[in-house]
């Protein structure tokens, strides 16, 4: 964790581009993110229209994600790509499930803003014993995963909910995402569970989204993270063959939808696909 201080330099020394966290942050109505970040943000959303919602999409899964993870019986959460502290943290969804208070969760970004907003904000909500945030890189599974057990919260030797929510659209095929996941699988306890969601490129609905959901993609090529969509064919093999969770990988507004769920009556036109599975 950073301090104080070098958290504010951090932010401070962020705003030469747009930052995907805080992008993210601003279309789900959270208030971490910079004039710069809300000009992209409405240009992307002039492409695209429902993009504000595909992102709510993305949180509205996460939360009702880790609140299965809950009652499946998993007390551990591995948050990797968390992004900013925003509204419906895993902390703050785990302790609602979990009246005990007895939950575990591990923020793990590399975006240096995400962690010092990170670091700032969860002083604010979380427990210091229970929540941590840390810097670690996605693609770089050794060190990040040292980091993990050297974290005194998560004990890897137990079932643990790994969390890689809104995060693979921005792994591209050439950074080897089918290696990573593996390495990460092969490390988590028997009973584990693998939460992942990514937005899709497949079935637009016309020609014109076809060549949106292709803009998009160009468009965040100047920002600190470039994307890649994928097919529902193509995003499965990442959980490995390993048993879903019912309803399996579908569009994320289908998985266990409630009374907020965005989309919940056409999860198709959600550009969303996630699901939930268990390490047996």
């Amino acid at each position: 964790m950073i301090n104080h201080d070098d958290a504010l330099k951090a932010v401070e020394s962020s705003l030469d581009r747009p930052s995907a966290a805080r992008i993210y942050d601003y279309f789900i109505g959270g208030n971490t993110h910079y004039a710069i970040d809300r000009a992209f943000a409405e240009k992307v959303r002039a492409r695209l229209p429902l993009m504000g919602d595909y992102c709510l999409t993305s949180r509205q899964f996460l939360g009702r994600a880790v609140r299965q993870c809950v009652q499946e019986g998993i007390g551990q959460f591995v948050d990797v790509g968390s992004g900013l502290p925003t509204a419906g943290n895993v902390h703050e969804v785990a302790d609602e499930a979990r009246p005990e208070l007895d939950t575990q969760v591990l923020y793990i970004d590399n975006e240096p803003i995400a962690l010092a907003h990170s670091t700032l904000l969860l002083a604010d909500t979380a427990d210091p014993e229970r929540h941590h945030a840390i810097a670690a890189d996605f693609l770089q599974p050794d060190d990040l995963w040292e980091r993990v057990k050297a974290s005194d919260i998560i004990d890897v030797r137990e079932p643990v909910a790994l969390v890689i929510n809104a995060v693979m659209h921005f792994v591209k095929d050439e950074q080897n995402p089918d290696e990573l996941l593996a390495f990460y699988r092969e490390r988590l306890a028997p009973g584990s569970l693998l939460v992942i969601s990514q937005m899709t490129n497949e079935n637009p609905v016309n020609e014109d989204e076809r060549q949106a959901l292709i803009d998009l993609l160009e468009y965040y090529e100047t920002t600190t993270n470039p994307g890649f969509l994928r097919t529902m064919a193509e995003f499965e093999r990442f959980f490995g063959g390993w048993p879903m969770l019912a309803p399996g990988l579908v569009y994320a507004p289908a998985w266990h939808p409630d009374e907020h769920t965005v989309f919940a009556g056409s999860p198709s036109e959600s550009r969303v696909i996630g699901g939930v599975a268990r390490k047996p």
